[in-house]
């Protein structure tokens, strides 16, 4: 399954256009979380990565979008590829289901070591 992620910072911001952007990269499920990216208290992140299985895709809009800071993402992309998760980024044009995304995810994964 592909399982979207979108996050808003602030009531005031609208997550439409990442919605639509998740929605147009055939995402199965959507969540989205109004929440500060430094904020620990994500529920609907939560409830992502728990309904996350091996061989689905996790589609965010933009890194940013993730995780709280640099460590925090690549700590988040260690543990998606130790439960054979892929992701892929729309902004960025990472996706792990390519093999130039995959040699990224690994540089990813080696510098979280």
């Amino acid at each position: 399954m592909r399982i979207g992620y979108s996050r808003v910072s602030t009531v005031d911001q609208d997550p439409e256009l990442q919605i639509a952007a998740l929605n147009d990269a055939r995402c199965d499920r959507v969540y989205t979380e109004h929440a500060s990216g430094n904020s620990r208290k994500r529920p609907e992140f939560d409830r992502l990565f728990e309904s996350l299985r091996p061989g689905d895709t996790l589609v965010v809009w933009r890194f940013d979008r993730l995780g709280r800071s640099v460590s925090h993402l690549v700590q988040l992309i260690e543990q998606l590829h130790a439960r054979q998760i892929e992701l892929t980024s729309l902004t960025e044009g990472i996706d792990t289901t390519t093999p130039i995304g995959e040699a990224l995810f690994t540089i990813f994964a080696a510098v979280a070591q």
